[in-house]
């Protein structure tokens, strides 16, 4: 049976650790900002933002919350971008995704100032994590995250193959430049790949994040591989309340028999993220000291 990495418990280890900087910070020099921004009312979209501020309460960060009406203009919303870069008392801007239809996402993402993208999604901070050699200021949270689970499970990276299953901008392309960073031998598998399996099967290290319920089945992993399960897909289930349950890209029930490392969903990758945007935050905030 594969070891289940608990994502809960690494990611309490590193609020721990947060909480510990923040206080410090605090205590000589200034409480660590982040601004969570949402733009109209969509119920998914509040329910992390709340999540992310509450996160923040628990470690010590001031959240700042600016929450806008669903028929912002673009104008008025980079007008609000730009207020809170010359904020000094905010050290991370996080824009909740997806915004309303009728703005160009890639514009604001691209007017956050790259010294508050806790994100890690402006185009020069993806340049410099996609180039040997450069590090960029802050790494998109929830790959940084299956890192930390690899790094801090006891997983070696350096020299391993790893596949990353899926080529979102949020999870997929990144992680991937990650494991390279890292020293894996890295392979993506996405929609268009023929016999993903034969992939797959090779890896040492296998990152799933297709947004596809269950699509890894047991026969697709290499017997004590490491797998980090991003996906999370509601299924439908009568017998829960709710009415529906929570599960990932790897079908749990059989490659828990074949890997050797495993991340259940949810519990996970998850609660990594959150952990991750206040690692960043914090880093955001002493790097603003050292300059």
């Amino acid at each position: 049976m594969a070891q289940i990495i608990d994502g809960k418990a690494i990611a309490a280890d590193i609020r721990r650790e947060v909480a510990a900087e923040v206080a410090a910070l605090s205590s000589t020099h200034n409480v660590p900002g982040l601004a969570v921004v949402i733009v109209g009312s969509r119920k998914d979209s509040q329910t992390y933002v709340n999540m992310k501020r509450k996160a923040c309460a628990e470690v010590g960060i001031r959240s700042v919350d600016v929450d806008l009406p669903e028929d912002i203009s673009e104008a008025a919303l980079v007008a609000e971008v730009h207020r809170l870069n010359a904020d000094p008392a905010v050290h991370g801007i996080l824009v909740q995704l997806p915004l309303p239809k009728h703005i160009n996402e890639e514009k604001i993402l691209t007017e956050i100032s790259i010294e508050k993208d806790v994100d890690g999604f402006h185009p020069l901070n993806i340049g410099k994590l996609a180039m040997k050699g450069r590090e960029p200021l802050f790494v998109p949270c929830t790959p940084k995250g299956c890192m930390e689970l690899l790094s801090r499970s006891g997983v070696t990276v350096k020299g391993k193959r790893a596949v990353v299953v899926g080529r979102s901008n949020i999870v997929g392309l990144p992680v991937s430049l990650l494991l390279l960073k890292a020293d894996a031998t890295v392979s993506i598998v996405h929609s268009r790949t023929p016999d993903p399996e034969s992939i797959v099967r090779e890896a040492d290290i296998v990152i799933a994040a297709a947004g596809q319920a269950m699509m890894i089945k047991g026969d697709w992993i290499k017997p004590g591989a490491a797998v980090i399960d991003v996906g999370t897909n509601s299924v439908d289930d009568p017998t829960r309340k709710s009415g529906y349950r929570l599960v990932g890209d790897v079908d749990f029930g059989e490659v828990s028999k074949v890997a050797g490392y495993l991340t259940p969903v949810p519990g996970g990758v998850g609660p990594m993220t959150v952990a991750m945007l206040l690692k960043n935050t914090v880093d955001g905030a002493k790097r603003g000291i050292v300059e």
